[in-house]
């Protein structure tokens, strides 16, 4: 069995590319990978809540997989939007890296919580509207580019540190550049962060699709990340808004967190929803409309009135 693998050209990109056709190759698969380029890399010198959140890392991607040039499509899950057309499906989802966020800078002294000011280079409206909240002292940067591209801004001196997750930081081997591991309570991390997702056809041939998952997917990361989307998807948030969640599961119990922050930091809210492993959609759902009731809809008309004004 032969599979062609796309993929995005960035360095980090390939590295997920390269991950799964190991595991492809390690199942007695032949591969091809295929570079790809998307509009979110085509286009730097805009912020994503400026050019369109929605597929914009993986609509050229789905492209290719519509013509039948690719077999699957290979993502960062935080990129992959929430709803995906009736077409296409998500085939499996990668071992889970650690979700957290960490800051990256030559001066390892560097600490958000030292009360210094300093300058930090994101290019998530998350992290800058968290970094507001918590942190007002530390004045952002809005930093585009892939990991290496914003490695050189820092080194320019465009910024102080750099806020990162830490599965592209690890995945590229800049570990000894981690000034600061950040906590999940504040810096609850994008949806889907730190596993790779796969997306095919819905008419990719069975006994393909069959064997890809059984060699892909890792069930304890899929259960929390469907979870995840879930919410994501009810919230109907993209990765151009700042809203966070993360699931975790113990002993076939789920523990789902999510929330919305409004962009200026001045109202976070955060809500979690436990159950049954089972239930995973269905938690993530419940939790999407706990923090609806809560006010997470009249923040996101908002925060989308002022993207809209902005762009």
């Amino acid at each position: 069995m032969h599979i062609k693998i796309g993929t995005r050209g960035s360095k980090l990109a390939l590295w997920q590319a390269y991950y799964v056709e190991e595991l492809l190759q390690k199942g007695g698969l032949t591969t091809e990978i295929v570079i790809i380029e998307t509009k979110g890399d085509k286009i730097l010198d805009r912020s994503l809540s400026k050019i369109g959140s929605k597929g914009v890392f993986t609509e050229e991607l789905e492209d290719q997989l519509r013509f039948g040039s690719i077999d699957i499509a290979v993502h960062s899950a935080k990129d992959l939007q929430s709803s995906l057309a009736a077409e296409f499906e998500i085939l499996a989802f990668t071992e889970r890296e650690l979700a957290n966020d960490v800051l990256v800078s030559h001066d390892k002294t560097l600490s958000l919580k030292s009360g210094k000011p300093f300058v930090v280079g994101t290019s998530s409206t998350r992290r800058v509207a968290v970094l507001k909240h918590f942190y007002p002292h530390i004045k952002t940067v809005d930093m585009r580019g892939n990991l290496q591209t914003r490695l050189r801004k820092l080194e320019e001196g465009q910024c102080d540190a750099l806020l990162l997750a830490y599965a592209g930081v690890h995945r590229m081997h800049y570990d000894e550049m981690i000034a600061e591991y950040l906590s999940l309570d504040e810096f609850t991390p994008a949806v889907g962060q730190g596993s790779v997702a796969i997306e095919c056809i819905v008419t990719l041939d069975e006994e393909k699709k069959k064997t890809l998952r059984t060699l892909l997917n890792h069930p304890p990361s899929e259960v929390c990340l469907r979870a995840e989307r879930a919410f994501l998807k009810y919230l109907q948030g993209g990765c151009s808004v700042p809203v966070f969640g993360l699931a975790t599961s113990t002993d076939g119990q789920l523990s789902v967190t999510g929330g919305i922050i409004r962009l200026n930091g001045s109202e976070l809210l955060r809500r979690t929803q436990t159950g049954p492993e089972s239930e995973a959609e269905q938690l993530g759902t419940t939790l999407a409309k706990e923090l609806i009731a809560a006010g997470a809809g009249e923040i996101l008309t908002e925060i989308k009135a002022q993207q809209i004004q902005q762009s």
